[in-house]
């Protein structure tokens, strides 16, 4: 059997993902003794030279005891103003709890949006560098005061894989309330821990559901989903609750360990597929999708069919088939007001006659992701 415990602690970076109802009580209040627990085994790694990123969620369900909420509200107003008075609230005991380590911590924000735009997604990158560099512990979280219901991660165990790539980490761990990933429900007899997966034939026939906690969003599905999305960019990741924190993070043979599928690909290309919703679709002729798919090239007027949804140049879109299937995701070079005037047209034929700044793709190659099904 592969060797567990060496994935574990030849890692130099780690991304650490904690879901609310790790660091929360029943009613929806901050558990302090949890966070100290998790920082005690975060702060210890730390101190055997390793780096470590810590996603946390937690900031809309530590704001609903001060707001006299007695669960997550369904709506999306009231869930940004729960994250706006929790998230210094959560801020702060970490601050206190690393500062009794004698380590700083960083907290970084993100959207989804800040980090596909191809000015925006550098800048997180280069802040997560340096706090590491500078030796501060960055706490990353989705900016839930203002994303949107249209562009957001949804759940912070994809935003942990999507940032342990950003930033070449060599391990994500996935802290939850359960201890690993099971056969069937954990609860039900039979269900046996699965220690390693290797690849998706290792995940046949298991059972994969429900959608969390009371306070939280994740389940084990997204928990499956991040470890895919990090995995096949080259990074392990090991499964287990936060109550082995300490354990996990030593390399102790527990919980699940996922070892890597594939190789690191382009990051804002991975953000791309798995950070974004398309905000438009455009339908594209057999010729396009063979251009876009078969050849990987770029996507051009001539080639769109139809245009359907409301965007501005730099938003992510969809490329679907004339079967309405989604073969790609890309930033639009174009809005969607400019578009219905461009359809089969070529762009020497568009330069001529509105000038040379439409002699351009409508999807660049280079900010195009094929989407596999």
């Amino acid at each position: 059997m592969t060797d567990r415990r060496a994935v574990v602690t030849q890692a130099a970076r780690v991304v650490v993902k904690v879901g609310s109802s790790s660091l929360t009580s029943a009613d929806g209040r901050l558990d302090t003794v949890r966070v100290d627990a998790l920082v005690d085994a975060v702060a210890a790694r730390i101190a055997t030279g390793v780096e470590i990123v810590l996603v946390s969620s937690g900031a809309i369900a530590t704001g609903l005891g001060p707001l006299g909420l007695s669960r997550r509200p369904r709506d999306l107003a009231t869930q940004q103003a729960a994250a706006s008075v929790g998230q210094g609230l959560l801020l702060a005991h970490y601050t206190g709890a690393f500062t009794r380590h004698g380590r700083t911590v960083g907290q970084v924000l993100l959207t989804a949006e800040d980090v596909t735009r191809r000015a925006h997604y550098r800048n997180a990158q280069r802040t997560l560098y340096r706090l590491l560099e500078l030796g501060a512990v960055p706490i990353v979280n989705e900016n839930d005061t203002v994303a949107t219901d249209e562009i957001r991660f949804g759940d912070n165990d994809r935003l942990a894989a999507l940032v342990a790539h950003l930033v070449h980490a060599d391990l994500l761990v996935l802290l939850s309330d359960v201890d690993g990933l099971y056969d069937g429900p954990p609860n039900r007899a039979g269900s046996r821990l699965i220690p390693e997966v290797s690849g998706s034939a290792d995940l046949a026939g298991v059972t994969v559901g429900g959608v969390g906690s009371g306070v939280g969003l994740g389940g084990m599905v997204t928990k499956v989903e991040a470890a895919r999305i990090a995995t096949a960019a080259g990074i392990a990741v090991v499964l287990t609750s936060a109550s082995h924190a300490p354990a996990a993070l030593a390399g102790d043979p527990i919980g699940t360990l996922f070892h890597p599928t594939g190789e690191r690909s382009a990051t804002r290309l991975l953000w791309l597929a798995h950070a974004t919703a398309g905000l438009g679709r455009l339908t594209l002729d057999p010729g396009a999708v063979e251009a876009v798919v078969g050849r990987r090239l770029s996507l051009l007027p001539a080639g769109v069919t139809a245009v359907e949804g409301t965007f501005s140049a730099g938003d992510p879109v969809d490329l679907v088939d004339e079967k309405g299937h989604t073969i790609a995701r890309g930033l639009i070079n174009f809005d969607s007001t400019e578009l219905p005037g461009l359809l089969g047209r070529s762009t020497r034929e568009l330069a001529k006659e509105l000038g040379p700044a439409y002699e351009r793709e409508v999807v660049h190659r280079d900010d195009l992701v094929l989407i596999r099904h």
